[in-house]
């Protein structure tokens, strides 16, 4: 059910034409800023609204899909309104919202608009934010977790046509208690871990974080997967309840490994496990879960259980950080921990050699791959294929 939170009232007493809403998790950014765009959608004719982020499969997990809880909430929404070819909603009264990806250029250096938004803006080069202002009338909204300082603040912020606003959480009164309780347990591992007191500072109070000590860096999106690339081998890392059983598809193009998020969700059976996973391909599993192994080799999967030795996880992060790797754009959880995925420290700030068991579950599932078809007969450890 919809519902007028404090984050909604906060995004519309903004004025000036670009509006800067920063906050952290869950802070209703999103969920406020589209209320507001329907809004003037549907009391101004013949509106033009932008609605942008990184990539399509961003879009279809995010703006796209709260737009539409939001349309259908609010008793709004009609089926033949909405373009899926075009990723285009228009109103009866001839005003529409467009949905498109920061990665287009024919887009980008398009039409003109009334309003763009941009989610999650901080994953969006600058040239194309230029590109998509500069053909922007009227307002500018843009949206974004401070995880550390990019081109907002250095070219936006200040500006005198710009509006800053901080969201956390707590301007969220329609966020679920189990969610915020979650939220709120990390603030106590704050007290003990540089981690989780960078983590807070940015997720839990909307402030600019620093991003230190990211364990991958070797890697880049692209949008598509090439026909010519070939199905070399699958990750699998299981999961159930609280964690999400991922896999992670490893293909080889001209000698380049490409990577693709197969699936990444909870409370998967190894039967929906099963059907997921394709024929005639090996698949590399954590040796932690031989029962599950079993039964989906009994569904006539090639599957091998990993057995990780000493420092195997160091070990896997080494072979890994040998190659380079292109992700599909969308791959969005793994993408998300590559960008998240970080060495742990001490009290004191020192780097540890080792990473934060955190944001893990679909590089777990590519280490399991890699380290196995890569990292064989070396000195890091010893490691079995049963």
């Amino acid at each position: 059910m919809f519902r007028r939170t404090t984050a909604i009232n906060k995004i519309l007493s903004l004025k000036r034409r670009i509006k800067i809403i920063q906050g952290g998790t869950s802070a209703g950014k999103t969920f406020g800023i589209l209320p507001v765009l329907i809004d003037k959608a549907t009391k101004n004719a013949g509106l033009e609204i932008s609605v942008v982020a990184e990539s399509i499969p961003h879009l279809r997990r995010g703006a796209l899909r709260d737009f539409e809880k939001i349309m259908k909430w609010t008793g709004r929404f009609f089926d033949d309104r909405f373009n899926k070819t075009l990723l285009k909603y228009e109103f009866a009264n001839g005003s529409f919202i467009e949905f498109f990806s920061a990665d287009d250029s024919s887009k980008l250096r398009g039409a003109r608009r009334d309003i763009l938004y941009i989610n999650e803006c901080n994953n969006v080069p600058f040239e194309a934010y230029n590109e998509l202002a500069i053909r922007t009338k009227k307002e500018v909204y843009l949206d974004f977790n401070p995880a550390n300082e990019f081109w907002v603040h250095n070219e936006l912020k200040d500006e005198p046509d710009s509006d800053f606003i901080i969201l956390t959480y707590k301007d969220n009164e329609a966020l679920d208690d189990s969610i915020v309780q979650q939220i709120e347990k990390n603030r106590e591992k704050a007290k003990t871990s540089s981690y989780w007191a960078n983590w807070w500072k940015v997720y839990g109070e909307g402030q600019i974080g620093s991003l230190e000590g990211v364990v991958f860096t070797n890697w880049k999106q692209i949008d598509i997967l090439p026909k010519e690339a070939k199905l070399i081998g699958i990750g699998l890392d299981f999961g159930y309840t609280n964690d999400p059983t991922a896999i992670i598809e490893v293909y080889n193009y001209n000698g380049t490994r490409i990577i693709n998020e197969l699936a990444y969700r909870t409370g998967m059976l190894n039967s929906d496990i099963a059907k997921v996973l394709p024929n005639n391909v090996t698949i590399y599993a954590d040796s932690a879960e031989p029962k599950s192994i079993e039964e989906i080799r009994r569904y006539g999967k090639t599957i091998k259980a990993v057995t990780k030795g000493k420092d195997s996880i160091n070990y896997g992060i080494d072979v890994m950080q040998r190659q380079n790797y292109l992700v599909t754009s969308n791959s969005g959880n793994l993408i998300k921990e590559l960008r998240s995925y970080c060495w742990d420290t001490d009290k004191t700030g020192m780097r540890l050699n080792k990473p934060i068991d955190h944001f893990n579950h679909a590089i777990d599932a590519l280490r399991y791959h890699e380290m196995e078809t890569l990292g064989l007969n070396t000195s890091y450890g010893q490691y079995f294929i049963r």
